[in-house]
């Protein structure tokens, strides 16, 4: 990628976190924190590597997604509207009744490949769902983004061994390393140490990265999409509430919408951070 291309999706990632703190402002209800956190993730992966066509959700050839952290719909709807999977009007129904856009994503939702937000098990499916494409032959890629929190569910672990058996090398894993669930600071609710290690132990090729680097998060899951017999997996250390000062390092806004107070500060830093992309 070039510079420029660097910059438009340093900008647009702005936008997943101005429309996910409207959204969640909005509906007075989600999970900004980790929101923020995989912003730079999405973007990469839908604007820059992704086989997906918005038109035709369903083509049987395209890359699969699961957004394992399921909580983090709100910028999971932003890029795929953005993308063109469906109007951005609709963002402004986000978990209210009857909206498509419910508070974790399911599979009623054009883009989307799997219903999650029971914590562990969007990862199980992204893995049957690469086993699937072996089986059948079919050259797409897997990708999963993973919370850190979620990781002190059994079912992670189990279906990262299976992965290893099965020579799942289609499979990429990304996990949201930033450090914070819902009661607290992950290494004082259930320590993961060291994440890359565990999983380098258990037969994974495993890279870690700044996950809000955009050079980085594109060179990771470019050198990972080699076919070598092993599953990959991004260990992208964040920062939770990441782009809105006092949302980030914190549990707070782990399911806590801002005031009106907080979401005026909110955008005005969003708009700020974005004016000095566009400066450099």
């Amino acid at each position: 990628m070039n510079i420029e291309e660097i910059k438009e999706l340093r900008l647009r990632a702005n936008e997943i976190r101005r429309l996910s703190i409207d959204m969640i402002y909005g509906a007075q209800s989600g999970h900004p924190g980790g929101s923020l956190s995989a912003a730079d993730i999405l973007i990469t992966l839908y604007f820059k590597i992704m086989k997906v066509d918005p038109a035709n959700p369903q083509w049987p050839d395209r890359d699969r997604f699961v957004l394992s952290k399921g909580h983090a719909s709100a910028a999971y709807y932003a890029v795929l509207a953005l993308k063109g999977y469906f109007p951005m009007d609709e963002l402004k129904n986000f978990r209210k009744i009857n909206s498509m856009l419910q508070g974790h994503p399911t599979i009623h939702v054009p883009g989307v490949d799997m219903t999650t937000g029971s914590l562990g098990q969007g990862f199980s499916t992204s893995l049957g769902m690469a086993l699937a494409g072996k089986i059948d032959g079919k050259d797409y890629h897997v990708y999963t983004l993973v919370g850190d929190g979620e990781m002190d569910e059994g079912i992670v672990w189990e279906a990262a061994i299976n992965a290893v058996h099965n020579k799942l090398d289609n499979l990429i894993m990304i996990v949201d390393r930033n450090m914070y669930q819902l009661d607290g600071n992950t290494e004082k609710i259930l320590s993961l140490g060291e994440v890359s290690k565990k999983l380098e132990a258990f037969g994974w090729e495993v890279r870690e990265i700044d996950g809000h680097s955009i050079t980085e998060i594109y060179i990771s899951i470019m050198e990972s999409m080699q076919r070598n017999g092993k599953p990959k997996a991004i260990v992208a250390r964040t920062v939770k509430g990441k782009g809105v000062s006092y949302m980030q390092n914190t549990h707070e806004f782990h399911g806590k919408p801002p005031n009106k107070e907080q979401y005026e500060k909110a955008i005005k830093e969003l708009e700020e951070e974005k004016n000095r992309i566009m400066s450099e």
